[in-house]
């Protein structure tokens, strides 16, 4: 059992060294200047190994993205567990987003790509890593309860709505540019949706 245990670990260690040293090649050289035999190379691994942990590039961004994720669910929980009205913490998750995009542009795309990828076990696959359409959920949840919605569409449906929006308008963002910043942006986008959200 303890071997195992160790094992686990040692396989554990050497999963988040391969994914420490492929962001960091992704923001050196950029995703697709990057390739996995870099990532192999520089991590002191075979090629096959790499594989072994992550079955395509792609993958390691999927990580990054539930980093992120897992953050924004926690700071969502924490404050609404304080009482915090959750439209205030929509703009907040939505804002801390933002930034977190903003500060790597170019990961971006090929993490948009994957949650539209053709393939549908790897758009699944995206979606569960990245399930910011079930953090918004959360959120509106207490908004729902007390009849500030519309009832016309389900939650997970108008949670779905929010998310794709993001997804969209970073990607655009990132790969044409704007006078705005990301934030800015992305106030915006919040300020009409829920606008198009709220009960009249």
């Amino acid at each position: 059992m303890d071997s195992l245990s160790l094992r686990e670990q040692q396989k554990e260690k050497r999963r988040a060294r391969i994914y420490n040293v492929a962001i960091e090649l992704f923001k050196q050289q950029g995703f697709q200047g990057t390739t996995a035999t870099d990532i192999a190379r520089a991590s002191n691994i075979s090629r096959g190994t790499f594989f072994n942990y992550y079955p395509y590039k792609e993958a390691v961004l999927l990580d990054y993205g539930a980093q992120i994720m897992k953050r924004l669910y926690q700071h969502a929980h924490a404050r609404l567990q304080e009482q915090a009205p959750p439209i205030t913490v929509l703009h907040e998750v939505w804002q801390c987003l933002a930034e977190e995009s903003s500060q790597e542009r170019d990961l971006i795309p090929p993490l948009a790509y994957e949650v539209m990828n053709p393939n549908p076990e790897r758009a699944r696959t995206a979606y569960q890593a990245l399930p910011l359409s079930r953090i918004i959920e959360l959120i509106l949840r207490p908004m729902q309860q007390t009849g500030q919605l519309r009832s016309d569409l389900s939650l997970q449906r108008m949670s779905n709505l929010i998310a794709d929006t993001y997804l969209i308008v970073a990607l655009r963002w990132s790969s044409y540019g704007s006078e705005r910043s990301l934030q800015e942006e992305m106030s915006l986008t919040l300020k009409f949706l829920m606008e198009g959200v709220l009960k009249r």
